[in-house]
């Protein structure tokens, strides 16, 4: 006779198998069968672990009803948690030796933090799940690591679009965009990628005159794609002619010069 599972370690078990695999729905089925327990106890197990992610705001545990329902795990903080999240990050980003030369402010560091771009992407994913997009977007190279965690609490594929294609990636559509330089380029994207009359959530590093992510838009028409949100780390505030709008930013930074402190505060919708 196969040892009967304990209710705590069937609880553990579950929400490592939930929090593995965000915004997938895992039917009450499948762990009545992984535990060889009743849908029933299944059932109460799903309700305490709801009550317990919602006390500690740990995101959402959310049932989903119907022939393909079950259960599923939405990464997600409080406008209280998710404040201070950012508030932090802002405190970072406010010290005088992260200004270089040109009115630039070194944040790579940031970028490259696990916990960080994993809050990061947890925050936008948690702003956008009603938005039900089919992917995420995002120019290479430095918007990747942000975006890629928000796919991933998204349940999504992310999509990278590249300055030029190798050749083993196929054909590819090519469209030109404005620089934060002011020069012209190129981005890329392979064919196959993307499917067309899709939904896609664009996610980036930053955004000075919103040249790139213009350039992401227009990439997107070429595949008859609709754009159901733009979301950026970090905006430059009262910027004149900027070529997008709509565009939610975690951060904004105010002009900055060198020697002087930066001004980098978190969004007024965070």
């Amino acid at each position: 006779m196969t040892e009967k599972i304990k209710r705590n370690e069937r609880m553990a078990v579950m929400m490592q198998v939930l929090t593995t695999a965000p915004n997938r729905i895992f039917t009450l089925s499948h762990f009545a069968e992984m535990f060889d327990a009743a849908k029933s106890t299944v059932s109460e197990d799903v309700a305490l672990l709801e009550k317990a992610v919602e006390r500690f705001s740990l995101g959402r545990l959310e049932t989903v009803t119907g022939a393909s329902g079950g259960v599923r795990y939405r990464p997600a903080l409080g406008s209280g948690g998710r404040r201070a999240f950012i508030e932090d990050i802002c405190q970072k980003l406010s010290d005088p030796s992260r200004v270089l030369p040109g009115g630039f402010l070194y944040y790579a560091d940031i970028l490259s933090d696990p916990e960080m771009v994993t809050g990061m992407g947890n925050l936008i994913a948690g702003a956008c799940y009603g938005l039900l997009p089919d992917f995420v977007l995002t120019m290479e190279t430095k918007g990747i690591p942000v975006a890629m965690m928000a796919a991933r609490a998204l349940g999504k594929p992310l999509v990278i679009a590249r300055h030029t294609i190798k050749a083993y990636e196929g054909s590819a559509v090519n469209t030109p965009y404005v620089s934060a330089s002011g020069g012209i380029e190129t981005m890329s994207l392979p064919r196959r990628a993307v499917e067309n009359g899709k939904k896609a959530l664009i996610v980036d590093d930053f955004m000075r005159g919103g040249g790139t992510i213009s350039g992401m838009k227009n990439l997107m028409r070429e595949f008859d794609v609709e754009i159901v949100g733009t979301l950026v780390v970090l905006a430059m505030e009262a910027v004149d002619n900027r070529l997008v709008d709509n565009v939610r930013p975690l951060m904004l930074l105010g002009p900055i010069q060198h020697g002087e402190t930066p001004v980098v505060r978190p969004a007024d919708w965070i």
